[in-house]
Parts: structure tokens; sequence; C-alpha cells
């Protein structure tokens, strides 16, 4: 077996996974203001966990501008906050967090270890966190972006307006489109909902659920990097954007 045809028969194994149970999306990374700044954001749902403490394992942070082009930016601890240099305005941020490998005990605690360290160990995998934030509109395509396995990009030239509007979205794995990718349209407000597997080509189309910030997410299992320390390579990515609201 081929990897695309292991990456896909994994996205299958996945898939029947969430789809059977609720509240099965791991923690993400994603971009949110926080007191007129922006920040990065570690959790899941209403969940906002201590950022900074996991700083160590943010592997990079980048910027860039309508046209793709890279512009400097930095993360800065404010408090319990990691907040975006901006200076440089750029029309896109992004970052990638590596949370490690963990593994889930027979008791259903999860610890960060390989299953080799855990006897009995119900599931196992390397984790991988993926955040892009559009922030201004773009003038040419998203790019698949550097370091980035898993990516999710708008299909139009233009995001949707509006909040109930479609949104097509391509989800690409090592810059390509990927089938079988578990899509969330709003991971901070509805986690637990039922995902929408990306098609053949990649894409899937969801409805824009804030008029405000908006928050879609992808998840894939690919195949372990080490079959005897993991039974998965997982990776999470998220896409951000917020629609303005009415003029006060």
């Amino acid at each position: 077996m081929n990897r695309l045809h292991r990456i896909a028969a994994l996205a299958t194994l996945a898939a029947a996974a969430v789809l059977s149970s609720a509240g099965a999306q791991a923690h993400g990374i994603w971009f949110a203001q926080r007191s007129g700044e922006l920040a990065l954001i570690y959790g899941e749902g209403a969940d906002d966990l201590d950022t900074v403490k996991r700083q160590p394992l943010i592997t990079s942070v980048s910027a860039y501008d309508a046209f793709g082009k890279p512009v400097p930016t930095a993360l800065e601890v404010n408090g319990r906050l990691l907040l975006v240099d901006t200076k440089e305005k750029p029309a896109i941020v992004a970052a990638v967090l590596d949370n490690g490998i963990w593994s889930k005990t027979p008791e259903g605690k999860w610890l960060k270890k390989g299953k080799n360290e855990v006897p009995g160990a119900l599931t196992s995998g390397h984790n991988f966190k993926y955040a892009v934030h559009l922030r201004s509109p773009l003038r040419s395509a998203l790019p698949p972006l550097p370091g980035h396995a898993l990516q999710i990009v708008p299909v139009d030239s233009s995001l949707p307006e509006k909040l109930g509007q479609d949104l097509r979205l391509r989800v690409l794995y090592q810059g390509k489109p990927v089938a079988g990718a578990l899509v969330l349209s709003d991971f901070v407000n509805d986690p637990d909902a039922r995902p929408v597997e990306s098609g053949a080509d990649g894409s899937v189309v969801i409805k824009v659920r804030n008029q405000g910030l908006n928050v879609v997410t992808a998840l894939l299992a690919a195949p372990p990097e080490d079959p005897l320390k993991t039974d998965k390579v997982e990776h999470l990515a998220s896409l951000s954007f917020v629609l303005a609201h009415a003029p006060e």
C-alpha cells in the first residue's frame, strides 16, 4: 500500500471514529483578538488554555502581505497571552505547534509517552497543530505555507460577508488536495458538531457560522512515523477570519 492510499485509509478510519462519537476533535490553535491585540490561542471550544506555557512547542510563526510575500512578525509574551507583532500590517499570520506524542491509557488518561511506554494503550499519536488567520482581503490565492503539512484554503478569491452564506474551502495535505479530512465550521462555539468530509479534490462547502470570529478546522490522520511508538500522526489545522459587524 503506497503512502497516499495509507493516508486515505487512515482518514476513513478517523472519519468513522469521529462520526460515531462526540467531542473527538483535539485541542487546536487559532488566532483571535484579545484587548484589541491579535493573540495566538490554544484550546478547544470555550476552553482558552495557557498558551505561554506551550510557547516552547511552537516551531514557527510567520506573516505575509496580501500578495503572499513574507513580512516580519514575532510572538510576544504579555501576561498569559502570546500576542502577534502586527506592526507590518500583515494580511495573513500563521503558526505551527508540535504537541509531541500522546497515548491514552486503558483508564482513559492521556500521557505524553509513546504506546511502547504505556501498557495497553488505547490509542497513540504524534500531534501537530497549525493555524492560519486572514486579517484582510487577499490579492491572490492563499498558497500552501511552508511547514503547514495540513492547511485549509479558500477556493474563491474573496470571503463571504454575511453569516449563513456558503464558504467554499479546500483542504491540502503536503500542498496537495486531500480527501477524507474532517472539517468543522465552528471550532470555538460548536466543537462537538458532526464534521463534514473533504471530497476527492479536497473541497468542502460549509455555511459561515458567525458575524464575527470564525474558526474552521480540519482534522487528518496520517501514517505513523514509528509504528512502535504511535498509531498515527494527527494533524489539526485551523483557518480563522472575522466578518465585520454593522456600524454602531
